[in-house]
């Protein structure tokens, strides 16, 4: 299982002017709504996909989670703003 990890060109931070997470990089900044920044700020390199989403079920009280962090995941992989590692 592979813990997942924002890559190093990426900081997650709080935006008090956007009143949101953003995503920075050297060519610009994407805005996150709360779920994207929620998935996002634990993606530290110490959660794997299922205790991500066990955390996520637990803290918002919402059982049914797994299938949209999966698909948020998979769209993050593919605009390449994860690693995972082993």
């Amino acid at each position: 299982m592979t813990a997942l990890k924002l890559k190093s060109i990426f900081r997650l931070q709080w935006e008090p002017v956007q009143n949101a997470h953003v995503l920075l990089y050297p060519e610009g900044m994407v805005k996150l709504n709360q779920s994207a920044g929620e998935i996002l700020k634990r993606c530290d390199g110490t959660h794997h996909i299922d205790t991500l989403i066990a955390e996520l079920q637990e803290v918002f009280n919402a059982p049914d989670l797994g299938n949209e962090v999966r698909l948020f995941v998979a769209e993050a992989h593919r605009r390449g703003w994860l690693d995972s590692e082993t």
